[in-house]
């Protein structure tokens, strides 16, 4: 490779600009921290490690409001994903990440390689992975790019976590323009452990062994936390270098090998933790920080797939399947040993040190000599300026949009076709939900659902983000999306626990930008008290736009929860002819940022309506205790297309029908006001039902032997074959897929 620059010509060309550090930033190093100019390899680490993707140095501010604590969380924010009691000695493991920027670039490697790394987060705590969910964001789907995207992506997703053995069971999929040049691809992963396996990211203990694990380093994904700080630039061939390329048959290998170490030779090991962003330099350097630690490294012992790598590209790689051991002095051949049973290799590349210094040695000399401080806690944090978009102040003056249907019948027709509602089956296909037999609902309902085996337990998992009402309103918003999750949750049967989030936003440094994170995180946070579901881990994403467009301010919320007995699992889909319908809450004039809306108008406009949140925290909690009680059939949430979407997919897949009578107009059948679901109820149990649940419920008609949904309003009324409504729904967006742009 080329001769790398001098400090001095480092300073004179200011290449440290074009690695993503800012003209103070580097000063600050330079004088503050330093005390003299950094060498190429050390403004390369500090480029990476002072890089939002990785310090969070804009986002952290706001972060802090989130709650993270309750009786329940063993392990919040801070280590490889959050960790969560659910009694018997075992916790729930899970975290969210993205994968955004890589995914726009090479959409199958970005992709599966965002697999991969989540999944590390998860073993790397000691946890075997159970169960995989995504969110997807891309642009409308009648574009031939976003056509080639989804392609790639699902089949990334779906190559990366089958060959991994563990099924996707839940997840999202959705259409905006916004999302054309730069989509969302976010994964979740959920896993399970012996609370006394819980493992932490630290390096502590004078002289002990780090051990580089895994696969070996390539030059793919240098400067890709760096990528992921940034805006797309107009040519993706030059960003293809910084997207990382993945393995996942090296990484099923890695992972078992990981969980046999971590569950049964703990007295082997001091900590570990997955090489992700910013590669060696942050897994090291972060799990010296967290001991207080200081550590030497010696680049010539780590493995390279590529000859002639210098410090500055063993440094950054971000090649996949690799992890970092902290191994007790004595117990390096154990730990090599036990991997090379898995034909891994596991080789000792430096050592715990007094001291606070983080050092490197390569081809016989010291690289890097500098403080492990410097990397991860002394990075300059500068107050960010915010202000309140136009469309925000000229909304609050604006009469409410209220729509005007000919027919009811013909706009539910409509919607079911609206490819964010349309049926996901060509894509969900795609991925393995029933592998390791342990799944009770997957794809296709509220929240996936999977039992604990040796008990009667079972976890139900979703993923909601929706990046239009946070646009419309940043705060209801945001409370909205912790919201939806938890009505996800609660639908089926289970008591929410906690969440994950990723936080995908435009430029922190475009003042309007950052008052939408800053007033969804505030709305996010009290719905995060209010539900009692603490935030334990997450990812921030931020520089999401193509060409200075923003997409929509997108929250996603992964949210788990548990179920104590597996059997009282309540389905999405309605069970027995005769059983009540009911409407829990109530609806208003919720239209704004609505499937409607945008069905009618092509756009989103328009203020979004405040809630009570307490009084919906309060009848879901009397919604889930007659679930446990066993007193609901069936439940399905209220979201996109409101009511009239709802009741068309409870009959979607049965051999059974619907007959309400609604006390409402026309229009209100699609109002999305939040909060609300539709249960049914055998006759045995509706005065015990009704009983718990008091005025929050509105009778609305019963299941009918009929394969037909009929709907009676008071100002419309009409029968559809069931039949006819699903195959406008589950033939949407094949149809869309194959049509000629």
């Amino acid at each position: 490779m080329n001769k790398e620059l001098t400090p001095e010509q480092i300073k004179e060309q200011k290449v440290y600009l074009e690695w993503g550090l800012t003209q103070k930033e580097y000063e600050y190093i330079c004088d503050k921290l330093l005390g003299r100019l950094p060498n190429y390899t050390e403004t390369g680490l500090f480029s990476v490690m002072w890089s939002e993707h990785c310090s969070y140095k804009k986002s952290k501010p706001v972060l802090k409001l989130f709650p993270n604590k309750n009786e329940r969380v063993l392990q919040g924010p801070g280590e490889g994903a959050g960790i969560v009691d659910i009694g018997d000695n075992q916790a729930v493991v899970f975290k969210a990440e993205s994968h955004n920027h890589p995914s726009a670039v090479e959409p199958y490697e970005g992709a599966a390689t965002g697999v991969g790394g989540i999944l590390r987060d998860i073993f790397s705590m000691g946890a075997r992975p159970i169960a995989s969910l995504d969110s997807l964001h891309f642009g409308e789907i009648d574009n031939a790019r976003t056509k080639y995207l989804i392609n790639e992506v699902v089949a990334g997703i779906g190559g990366y976590g089958n060959c991994m053995g563990i099924p996707t069971v839940a997840g999202e999929i959705t259409f905006d323009d916004c999302y054309a040049g730069n989509p969302l691809v976010n994964a979740m992963s959920v896993g399970i452990l012996d609370q006394s396996h819980i493992q932490k990211g630290q390096a502590k203990g004078i002289g002990n062994a780090v051990m580089y694990v895994g696969a070996k380093t390539g030059r793919d994904g240098i400067h890709g936390a760096t990528f992921a700080s940034a805006d797309f630039a107009d040519d993706k061939e030059t960003q293809r270098s910084a997207v990382q390329v993945g393995d996942p048959f090296m990484e099923k290998l890695l992972m078992e090998a990981c969980i046999e170490l971590t569950n049964n030779h703990q007295d082997w090991l001091v900590g570990i933790q997955d090489m992700g962003a910013a590669g060696i330099v942050s897994s090291s350097c972060e799990m010296a920080s967290k001991a207080n630690s200081g550590m030497e490294l010696n680049l010539d012992m780590v493995p390279q797939r590529e000859e002639g790598m210098s410090a500055y590209e063993i440094m950054l790689s971000e090649s996949q399947e690799r992890m970092l051991l902290c191994v007790k002095k004595g117990h390096e051949n154990d730990v090599k040993k036990l991997f090379e049973d898995y034909n891994l290799e596991a080789v000792v590349i430096g050592r715990v040190t007094e001291g606070h210094d983080y050092i490197l040695h390569h081809k016989g000399e010291v690289v890097t000599n500098i403080p492990v401080s410097t990397l991860t806690d002394d990075i300059l944090e500068e107050p960010s300026e915010e202000r309140v978009p136009q469309r925000i102040l000229d909304n609050k003056n604006k009469d409410a949009w209220v729509p005007q249907l000919s027919s009811a019948k013909e706009t539910l027709e409509a919607l079911l076709q609206q490819p964010t509602i349309a049926s996901k089956k060509m894509f969900t296909e795609t991925y393995d939900s029933q592998v390791r037999t342990s799944t009770v609902v997957g794809p296709g309902s509220d929240a996936g659902v999977i039992r604990i085996r040796g008990t009667k337990k079972a976890l139900a998992m979703t993923t909601d983000g929706n990046g239009r009402f946070i646009y419309l309103n940043p705060e209801v918003g945001g409370k909205m999306a912790v919201l939806e999750a938890a009505t996800n949750i609660i639908s089926s049967g289970a008591l929410p626990l906690a969440i994950t989030d990723c936080l995908n936003y435009g430029d922190p440094n475009d003042p309007e930008i950052y008052w939408e994170l800053h007033q969804s995180i505030n709305g996010m946070a009290e719905a995060c008290r209010t539900l009692d579901t603490p935030v334990i881990s997450g990812n921030v994403s931020l520089y999401n736009e193509n060409n200075g467009e923003a997409i929509y301010p997108t929250a996603m919320i992964g949210m788990v929860g548990l179920i104590k007995d597996v059997y009282r699992t309540v389905p999405s889909f309605v069970q027995n002819v005769g059983d009540k319908l009911y409407l829990v809450g109530k609806t208003g004039n919720d239209f704004n940022g609505s499937e409607l809306q945008k069905l009618l108008n092509n756009k989103i406009s328009g203020d979004l309506n405040d809630f009570d949140l307490e009084k919906v925290n309060s009848y879901l909690k009397n919604l889930l205790a007659t679930m446990e009680q066993g007193l609901v059939s069936s439940s399905h949430d209220l979201s996109e297309g409101g009511l009239g979407v709802s009741l068309a997919e409870m009959v979607f897949g049965t051999d059974k029908g619907i007959k309400v009578s609604l006390d409402m107009k026309k229009e209100l059948l699609f109002s999305e006001t939040p909060g609300r679901l539709v249960v049914s109820v055998s006759k045995d149990n509706v005065a015990a039902f009704e009983e718990i649940m008091g005025e929050d419920i509105t009778e609305i008609g019963e299941v009918q032997a009929d394969h037909q949904l009929d709907i009676t309003l008071t100002d419309d009324n009409f029968v559809a074959e069931v039949s006819e409504l699903e195959k406008l729904w589950e033939e949407a967006i094949p149809c869309l897929m194959k049509s000629k742009d």
